[in-house]
């Protein structure tokens, strides 16, 4: 039963830390590594199923940007939006693999659905960027611990 809560919870802080939540899900997923109790595999797979779907939250609110942009709860701000639209403007569906970057991410992500990018590219280039930042952290780590003969 606690391996449901721990994994429902690093979800539900990974779907939260891509979304209007102020979460970030980096350090749950560094302490659950630490304690070594879980496959990493398993951890990564639910961290980036979290994120990935938080961040198809703010494609749907970016596609319905005209009913929500100016509600208190909107997830970004006017200048992270005007921002974000001119790197995506620039460069393309590309930029969202810059998806994983804290609150500017989130922005792109809204952007690319003002900006009518295809769910499925958009899911793509999502999944590469968000998997990718926790792969690259858990590496890190792993690599830290046995460094330090963990």
């Amino acid at each position: 039963m606690i391996n449901i809560t721990t994994y429902l919870g690093l979800f539900i802080v990974a779907f939260g830390a891509a979304t209007i939540l102020p979460f970030q899900s980096e350090p749950v997923l560094v302490g659950l590594l630490v304690l070594d109790k879980f496959p990493v595999p398993e951890l990564i797979v639910v961290a980036s199923a979290g994120n990935i779907l938080g961040a198809v939250c703010n494609w749907v609110l970016g596609r319905c940007i005209d009913r929500f942009q100016h509600k208190v709860w909107f997830p970004v701000k006017n200048s992270s939006l005007e921002r974000a639209s001119g790197w995506y403007r620039r460069y393309g569906r590309w930029s969202l693999l810059l998806s994983w970057m804290p609150l500017f991410g989130d922005a792109l992500t809204v952007i690319a659905g003002v900006l009518r990018e295809p769910l499925w590219s958009f899911l793509v280039l999502v999944t590469v960027a968000k998997t990718g930042r926790y792969l690259v952290l858990a590496a890190a780590m792993l690599g830290r611990k046995a460094a330090i003969g963990f």
